[in-house]
């Protein structure tokens, strides 16, 4: 029996990906912070999927988790055939309000932790005639976000990344697909503490994780490279490309950087 191992997996878009998966009769492996959050949808998915799932408490902020997944991976004897790197979050405002610790963390978990498990559980992935690497992304990654920096440049690496490990692993059994949503209903905004008003504004443009989840699935197992969620979305990103940079930092930061 196969596995898809999702991050940040008890809310949000991880949840809507496992239950997508789950739907397909794909057994799951799920990993976020909470137990208890995790133990409830490992609970909801065997009784309403009727498929196998476990879970693996971790705080992705410290360095020593992606080892401890893949060694409780490895303790387990569970084959892997799916690695969603799901887990992130954003912090907004200011560069300088933040403490470096607090850019250093989320740095490990949007940029370190994805690459790192990428690489120790590759292995495993290459055990399957076909396998998927599946990354999420945001489509802060297509321009400088004032007021969300750090945050958009992580999710431009993770852009970078994996489109060039799709070209190292092209002519392997293992895919890697790279999903970049917009706005979604999540509480995405609320721990980045974005400005409210901004945030009321966009809820209409907002895409649910269900069907970020569906688009995401799809684009997996169709081995595409990358993917920008919805029509706004994608216009937004071609928009950021053709206008002058300063023009899309400006228009970004009279959204973001409102201190």
């Amino acid at each position: 029996m196969s596995y898809a191992l999702i991050t940040g997996a008890s809310k949000g878009i991880g949840k809507a990906i496992a239950k997508e998966l789950a739907k397909r009769g794909h057994s799951l492996l799920l990993v976020a912070r909470t137990a208890s959050l995790l133990q409830d949808l490992v609970s909801e998915i065997r009784s309403t999927y009727k498929v196998e799932a476990d879970f693996f408490a971790a705080d992705l902020s410290h360095p020593a988790a992606p080892a401890q997944i893949a060694e409780w991976v490895q303790q387990k004897g569970y084959a892997i055939d799916i690695l969603v790197n799901n887990a992130g979050y954003g912090i907004g405002g200011s560069f300088e309000k933040h403490a470096a610790e607090e850019n250093r963390d989320m740095m490990q978990v949007n940029m370190t932790v994805p690459v790192e498990l990428c690489n120790r559980l590759l292995p495993a992935l290459q055990q399957h005639a076909r396998s998927y690497i599946l990354n999420i992304a945001s489509t802060a990654a297509y321009q400088a976000v004032p007021g969300l920096s750090v945050y958009a440049a992580t999710k431009a690496f993770m852009v970078s990344f994996s489109r060039g490990l799709w070209h190292e692993l092209r002519k392997t059994g293992v895919s890697v697909t790279v999903v970049s949503p917009g706005g979604t209903a999540t509480d995405f905004a609320n721990r980045a503490k974005l400005n409210a008003s901004i945030v009321k504004k966009g809820e209409k443009l907002n895409m649910t994780p269900e069907a970020v989840a569906k688009q995401a699935v799809d684009a997996m197992f169709a081995g595409k490279a990358e993917i920008i969620n919805g029509f706004v979305n994608k216009l937004g990103a071609a928009l950021a490309w053709l206008f002058p940079k300063k023009l899309a930092e400006v228009t970004a930061a009279g959204l973001y950087h409102k201190d």
